[in-house]
């Protein structure tokens, strides 16, 4: 049995944070694909309170939420750190990886639009959050937001981006421009094709095959 175990969903873009970090940290462990609407009594065990993906199981001892999972994971396995060494840089990457989280916020907003007005109004909101990480966390032109090296910022936003990536073809609309974003397109573009991330990551065509039917219906309830 492994050592390290993940509870999780394919698809979540949580998920994929947890699975991106193991995988660049070479750590081997065992994937338990947890079915949304049925969750194994092992999950609600480990996660009593929120009852939710992702778990990291490590020696029996369950870790819950991504990111304090990916801050266990680098503490425990030091090699190919993610989290930089430097107290103020460290306290700035938590800073930008708060701010990708509430960026998820406005990603809702635009699953739940009916009309033409509320999807122009959920592209703005993501717009004008999407144009602060371009100028203020991507600003200095570096391959990744660590540098020359993928860290915790570009996990975080990596998995935000995925689901804007995912959510242009579901609804047929262009959220990422290049001439609007140009850092974060290259940034992304970077990001997909390292070899980890892109063995790592299930195709935008699979998941809109998933997604897109279950939103359509929701919607059509409304």
């Amino acid at each position: 049995m492994a050592e390290v175990k993940l509870h999780g969903f394919w698809y979540s873009p949580f998920n994929f944070r947890v699975v991106w970090a193991l995988n660049l940290k070479g750590i081997l462990y065992e994937h338990i694909e947890e079915d949304r609407f049925n969750k194994s009594p092992q999950l609600l065990q480990y996660n009593p309170v929120y009852k939710n993906i992702p778990v990291l199981v490590h020696d029996g001892k369950p870790i819950c939420e991504s990111m304090l999972i990916i801050e266990y994971i680098d503490e425990i396995w030091p090699q190919n750190s993610l989290l930089p060494t430097d107290p103020y840089d460290r306290a700035q990457a938590r800073f930008w990886v708060k701010y990708v989280d509430d960026m998820f916020t406005a990603i809702g907003a635009l699953l739940d639009s009916r009309s033409d007005e509320e999807r122009e109004k959920a592209k703005e909101s993501i717009w004008e959050r999407l144009g602060v990480v371009e100028d203020q966390c991507l600003g200095d032109q570096r391959k990744f937001y660590g540098g020359d090296t993928i860290n915790i910022v570009d996990i975080a936003l990596g998995s935000f981006v995925k689901v804007i990536d995912v959510q242009e073809d579901m609804f047929e609309v262009v959220i990422l421009q290049s001439e609007r974003f140009p850092r974060l397109k290259l940034w992304f573009n970077n990001f997909k094709d390292v070899p980890i991330i892109k063995e790592n990551t299930p195709s935008k065509e699979k998941l809109v095959a998933l997604l897109k039917p279950p939103t359509e219906k929701k919607l059509a309830r409304k």
